[in-house]
């Protein structure tokens, strides 16, 4: 994503501008100066992306770190493991890919394997599949016996490091076998340099998607790797600390930063898990890059690949997880499903992104589509249950009463609304029009007791588990007791929750002056209430 930002930007090689002067509509030298360098748009994106996430610290954005689910975490880093093993595919086979770019590109990079598949390097295929044994045959075998006896795990991946440097030095595998090696490793640290400020408006777009997409990647893994070693993580923190690193880093020449897979999954398995483990790498990484970086310039590329392949066991085993998915919610498979196909088919960010509103939809549906059901009352007692649910529930002549789940809000009530005249087997709107219908025909007299033979008298509304209403559904709340009321049928509500009803007599009180809802404090008040007004008729 940031290498899309350096290309819109930067200035093409010297070189190309001058085989292509005629064609480059500079007016003199100057505008030539006023370009800017890849490096430099790279690290004023960095810049950019560093001051978002501070400004998204301060304000407690990490909150969108809850629309992460953990079927969407699961579907999200599966389909990047894939990403991730087809990219060592290369170096463990030792083929020549050239690296493929935009979208579709994992689908362009297993057709180009597939036909450079029979010019694979033989000795490369040999040592990938030797590392594999024995990294395989330690996790598998030797560690577990091993921590039974000493907490201190064998450094494997150390060891076939060291190990693939030293066979491949004193072997001459380049040469003899033509193994493709780390190559040159620059000692020393790059100068500070101030980024270009005046580049930021221009990347300000862009770094927003970066900063949520390398935000998202992270807390993903961390969500993983927290739920697998039993601890929290605060959201907002990981903002401040990656926009911290970020706006440090564009003074040092550093990309947006953001979590790597492979390595944080092999420092996981070979034991990390302080802060003290992310020390003790970087300063292992700053020896490496002030003194003894060119020892590891001849280790084979086959070693490293091998050594992330195997780390990526987790990962995959974590897609028999969609079997449980399935099985508990059909919602949520849908989400690891069509998350994982578009991120493995298309791309990372597009299958991020897709996921989270595929989340957000079903989420919205669920608001709208509350559960509702009818009660009934449970005899010699003061109980009303589902009636669907519980054979000994049984219906009060004369009287609907229904349960509603959830929140009430502009977005579902007149879904509610349509809800209710199914429950209770009435809509008053045709009724209504009936009425007004047979009056100007002037047989309303006549069929006035056809009216009367309706046996529904009274509804009334559980509101216990009802924990949010807006205004827009309080006013829908009146249209329906007031429609039901012409039609002859009495309309209750009961078992109200504080938040609810506060919002209820606030409305009714500016709206109307006073309450106008009957309300009372459970089912079997309301239902004694009414017998007892039809009782005294």
């Amino acid at each position: 994503m940031t290498g899309k930002v350096v290309t819109s930007y930067s200035t093409p090689p010297v070189d190309q501008i001058s085989a292509n002067i005629s064609d480059v509509a500079f007016q003199n030298l100057e505008d030539i100066k006023n370009m800017y360098t890849p490096m430099q748009v790279a690290t004023a994106v960095t810049l950019m992306v560093g001051i978002f996430q501070i400004i998204m610290y301060t304000f407690r954005l990490g909150i969108v770190a809850t629309l992460l689910s953990e079927t969407l975490v699961n579907s999200f880093t599966t389909g990047a493991a894939v990403y991730v093993l087809l990219s060592q595919i290369k170096d463990l086979l030792g083929l020549k890919l050239s690296k493929k770019k935009g979208y579709f590109q994992l689908i362009f990079t297993v057709i180009d394997i597939f036909k450079e598949v029979e010019n694979a390097n033989m000795a490369a295929v040999i040592i990938s599949l030797i590392s594999i044994v024995i990294l395989v045959i330690n996790n598998e075998v030797l560690k577990p016996r091993i921590s039974k006896k000493c907490g201190m795990p064998i450094p494997i991946e150390l060891i076939a490091v060291v190990g693939g440097t030293l066979i491949s030095r004193y072997c001459d595998l380049p040469k003899i076998y033509d193994i493709k090696i780390v190559g040159h490793i620059p000692t020393g640290l790059p100068k500070p340099e101030v980024p270009s400020v005046e580049l930021l408006p221009l990347v300000a777009v862009d770094s927003i998607a970066i900063t949520i997409v390398s935000y998202t990647i992270t807390v993903s893994m961390a969500l993983i790797f927290a739920q697998k070693l039993s601890y929290e993580i605060d959201s907002n923190q990981e903002f401040l600390a990656m926009g911290f690193s970020n706006v440090v880093g564009s003074f040092f020449s550093c990309m947006p930063i953001s979590a790597s897979l492979s390595r944080s999954l092999i420092q996981q398995a070979v034991g990390g898990r302080t802060q003290i483990a992310s020390v003790v790498s970087c300063l292992l990484l700053l020896v490496i890059l002030l003194w003894i970086g060119p020892f590891f310039e001849l280790l084979p590329r086959c070693v490293l690949a091998s050594i992330i392949v195997v780390a990526l066991k987790g990962m995959f085993v974590q897609a028999k997880e969609l079997v449980k998915f399935w099985k508990l919610s059909k919602s949520d498979a849908s989400i690891w499903i069509v998350t994982f196909l578009i991120v493995t088919l298309i791309n990372i960010d597009i299958g991020l992104l897709a996921g989270l509103l595929m989340s957000l939809t079903i989420i919205l549906l669920q608001t709208i589509r509350s559960y509702t059901c009818l009660l009934g009352h449970i005899p010699h007692t003061d109980l009303y249950l589902d009636l669907d649910r519980y054979k000994a529930a049984e219906e009060i002549h004369g009287i609907k009463i229904f349960r509603y789940s959830g929140t009430l809000n502009f977005a579902n009530s007149s879904h509610f609304k349509s809800v209710v005249y199914k429950l209770v087997g009435i809509c008053p709107q045709e009724i209504i029009k009936r009425r007004k219908k047979l009056a100007e025909e002037g047989r309303f007299l006549d069929d006035k007791n056809a009216d009367d033979k309706n046996e529904l008298q009274c509804i009334i509304m559980d509101m216990s588990a009802l924990n949010y209403i807006d205004p827009s559904s309080i006013h829908v709340l009146h249209v329906i007791v007031n429609e039901f009321t012409q039609v002859n049928v009495e309309f209750y509500f009961v078992s109200c929750l504080s938040p609810v009803f506060e919002m209820i007599k606030k409305y009714d009180t500016y709206v109307y002056g006073a309450i106008s809802f009957k309300i009372f404090a459970t089912v079997q008040d309301a239902v004694v209430y009414f017998q007892s007004e039809v009782s005294a008729r």
